[in-house]
């Protein structure tokens, strides 16, 4: 399985998944990078993905559709407020897409209905803006417990995954993670090496998840470091989860 990472707009990211037989796009910011990266490689699009109905998520889907003739997925708990959806989605669904499985996740927090969509033969999780590299999405509709309960089904999953997230906030979330556990060695080297890759322009939002289990703050409310710091040893990890949300959003 390939997949291509695709920068749109400011700062989104689109990602194209090249299966046995066929193609997949998860999430359309705008239509016209994820055109051109599809016709430079003489694909089609047989499937959209869409993990939630944020505008910078879907502005592209009606183009894409009218071009291409795919068919369009998405949560079903967001049908009303998404582009017309050829089929609904639910977590624990399983589908065959382009001659591989698919795995629909519930994951809402960031919004009621988001889900992200686990590729577990190409060993991948496209979670857009759940789980982000080096951070997590804002809870605009959610609580912090559903969000941590969320996080806690991707944290589950095999550690060799590629996490693949909607947004380039990587070197943003690697500054405050750095306020959070400054101790943490593999945070350091991770932010060194997200710095250089940022200054050669490359993207940083894909990420195995044995390093975000390592680095991430978000995924590690057990750190002793983490704890001491908040003041909050014998507090539950929702709450630490919690805590380290608020202080990212006023960081």
């Amino acid at each position: 399985m390939e997949i291509v990472t695709v920068p749109c707009l400011s700062d989104n990211y689109a990602y194209l998944v090249k299966a046995p037989e066929g193609v997949c796009l998860i999430d359309a910011p705008e239509a016209g990078p994820i055109i051109e990266a599809l016709e430079s490689r003489g694909w089609g699009l047989d499937a959209l993905l869409i993990t939630h109905h944020h505008h910078d998520h879907v502005g592209g889907v009606a183009e894409l559709r009218e071009r291409y003739g795919c068919t369009v997925y998405g949560p079903k708990a967001e049908e009303a407020k998404l582009p017309p959806l050829d089929t609904a989605l639910e977590g624990g669904d399983t589908l065959q897409i382009a001659g591989t499985t698919v795995e629909v996740i519930f994951v809402p927090g960031h919004t009621l209905g988001h889900v992200a969509f686990h590729f577990p033969q190409g060993q991948a999780v496209f979670t857009a803006d759940s789980l982000m590299a080096l951070g997590c999405g804002r809870i605009f509709e959610g609580t912090p417990d559903m969000m941590w309960e969320s996080l806690s089904k991707l944290a589950a999953l095999p550690p060799e995954t590629l996490v693949c997230s909607g947004h380039e906030y990587t070197s943003a979330n690697a500054r405050f993670a750095l306020t959070i556990e400054p101790g943490n060695e593999a945070l350091k080297l991770r932010s060194d090496a997200i710095a250089k890759a940022r200054t050669e322009g490359r993207a940083t939002a894909t990420c195995k998840l044995s390093e975000e289990l390592a680095t991430n703050p978000f995924l590690r409310p057990a750190s002793p470091e983490i704890r001491d710091r908040l003041g909050m040893n014998d507090a539950p990890d929702a709450a630490v989860f919690a805590e380290v949300r608020a202080r990212k959003d006023s960081f």
